[in-house]
């Protein structure tokens, strides 16, 4: 690891994110609900466990973890979303203003249901998840709505994360009319994709930040047959016009290339000790790949960071946040193991 970013350096990054504009963050919302409980016996009514529930939380989950990832980190964020106008939408925004996140960029739909996931777990496993959620894009008039909230916020903000998890927010439109609002001001706009939405929305995007899987599902819809992780991150940037890639590899690290630096391809390993839960590991890096970069990092800088942090959230349970001090004691620790 002799890339691996030092002390000093690390340090002098972190500690710009409190003075750093604020991110506009920009996805599908919704709850995370977790239910907890022992299974001590079968029910007679159907062979299926029956959970003694001990604990019940809510969190709030899908991009709205972006903004609880960037608060944690000490960088200010506003969450611009769709959610819907029901009970769950009054839950979604109380959880917002339990963690000092504005519900300034939330808009409501009655078309719709706000996105509530429930995970049913024992100390061992999952047992079950009960998704509560409507996939149709959202329709020309809440398009609308959402653009015009985030151009009234878009001069407070220096970048924009578009995290998509393909629940119908981010539609080829408003992706594209982003892109074009941030780029004319010289904004970083950064993605990162779901495999189910078609690439081309993502043309002209700063920084994708898809994982292999999503990658090689992407370049297939572009009709390339390919496994090698240079060409795929090469035909990425090529097609959708990229300046900026990171391909998070799991247990293999990142792969990323910066057209504005020297172009080529470079590997970072991975760096997490412990795999409890992958659950928010991704939201973790790209926060960590934005602030970074806004605080004057290079990519390769910005991805050892992302890297620290997602090596510290694998091993939380659930979805999870790192904060400045854990993220400074696990860069540490891994220093001194490759003394």
């Amino acid at each position: 690891m002799k890339s691996l970013i030092q002390k000093d350096r690390f340090d002098e990054i972190v500690s710009k994110f409190k003075d750093i504009k604020p991110i506009l963050v920009v996805g599908d919302v919704g709850i995370d609900k977790y239910t907890y409980g022992e299974v001590k016996r079968i029910s007679p009514e159907a062979p299926v466990p029956v959970l003694e529930v001990t604990k019940e939380w809510l969190k709030l989950g899908l991009s709205a973890n972006i903004s609880d990832n960037l608060k944690a980190l000490e960088v200010n964020s506003t969450l611009c979303a769709v959610v819907g106008d029901d009970q769950n939408a009054n839950v979604f925004e109380t959880l917002l203003e339990d963690s000092d996140l504005s519900t300034w960029g939330i808009v409501r739909c009655d078309q719709r249901p706000t996105v509530f996931k429930e995970r049913v777990m024992t100390t061992n496993q999952q047992i079950c998840r009960i998704d509560y959620e409507n996939l149709d894009y959202i329709s020309g008039d809440v398009e609308n709505k959402i653009f015009a909230r985030i151009q009234d916020l878009s001069s407070g903000h220096d970048s924009l994360i578009l995290e998509d998890y393909a629940k119908g927010m981010l539609t080829e439109g408003l992706i594209q009319k982003l892109v074009k609002l941030y780029k004319e001001q010289k904004k970083l706009v950064a993605c990162d994709p779901s495999r189910t939405t078609p690439p081309l929305f993502y043309k002209g995007i700063t920084l994708l930040k898809p994982n292999r899987i999503e990658a090689e599902l992407m370049v297939q819809s572009l009709g390339y047959k390919e496994k090698n992780i240079d060409k795929i991150a090469s035909i990425l940037i090529d097609k959708l016009e990229l300046e900026k890639i990171v391909i998070t590899l799991g247990s293999e690290g990142m792969a990323l290339i910066d057209t504005k630096d020297d172009g080529k391809l470079k590997i970072i390993p991975t760096v997490a000790n412990e795999v409890f839960d992958v659950s928010g590991a991704g939201d973790t890096a790209i926060s960590l790949l934005v602030a970074s970069l806004n605080a004057g990092a290079t990519l390769e800088e910005a991805a050892w960071i992302g890297n620290c942090g997602a090596g510290v959230v694998v091993a939380k349970k659930g979805t999870a946040t790192v904060n400045q001090k854990e993220l400074a004691d696990f860069h540490q620790k891994l220093l001194q193991s490759v003394k």
